[in-house]
């Protein structure tokens, strides 16, 4: 069977049983795109910390097309995954909103932990908001060699398009401090949308 045939095989009945549980429908389309996995796989799930799925050495470009954006600093990879949400956006007061999807994966050699966040975000208009706080969603993970950790949050603008980036700061082991970089990504409402 052709990679990209296991990895379907192996993502749909996991979004199946997903959708079951937390949206109550059963229908999984063979066909997903990657904004429907995003909305209907990665939405509702709470942050998590384990290794889920294929491993990544195996099904390298399988992450790339799950999640649009990655960089690695330190043996710490992120990647993000955004969408533009139309139902959560008022267009016509001016408010779009998007939900992001980050995977952190921890390749160095020893645990470290995520203590704070500092974004840049910047809209349309070109006006920056800097936005720091402890760790990411009410959580600061312990991640060991080997483990990930996901979460999903969202970013609403006052204009059809801007952008994000920045970096966790991560204790290590022996008590140093990291900044690990976020990716730069765009957030853009389709044509249609704004």
């Amino acid at each position: 069977m052709p990679a990209a045939l296991q990895w379907r095989a192996w993502l749909t009945p996991c979004i199946a049983s997903r959708r079951k549980t937390f949206t109550g429908s059963g229908v999984v389309n063979p066909g997903l795109s990657l904004s429907s996995i995003s909305l209907q796989f990665f939405r509702p799930f709470p942050a998590t910390t384990l290794v889920v799925g294929p491993p990544k050495t195996r099904y390298p470009w399988a992450m790339k097309e799950l999640f649009q954006h990655a960089t690695t600093t330190h043996g710490v990879t992120v990647r993000v995954a955004v969408n533009f949400l139309p139902e959560q956006s008022r267009i016509e007061a001016g408010k779009w909103f998007w939900v992001y999807h980050i995977r952190i994966e921890n390749d160095a050699d020893q645990p470290m932990q995520l203590i704070s966040r500092h974004w840049r975000i910047t809209d349309g208009r070109g006006e920056v908001a800097i936005v720091e706080g402890e760790g990411v969603v009410g959580e600061q993970p312990l991640l060991k060699p080997g483990q990930s950790h996901d979460y999903v949050s969202g970013c609403p603008l006052a204009t059809a398009h801007g952008s994000m980036e920045g970096h966790y700061v991560f204790r290590c082991e022996d008590g140093r401090t990291q900044k690990i970089a976020i990716p730069h990504f765009a957030l853009a409402a389709p044509a249609t949308a704004g």
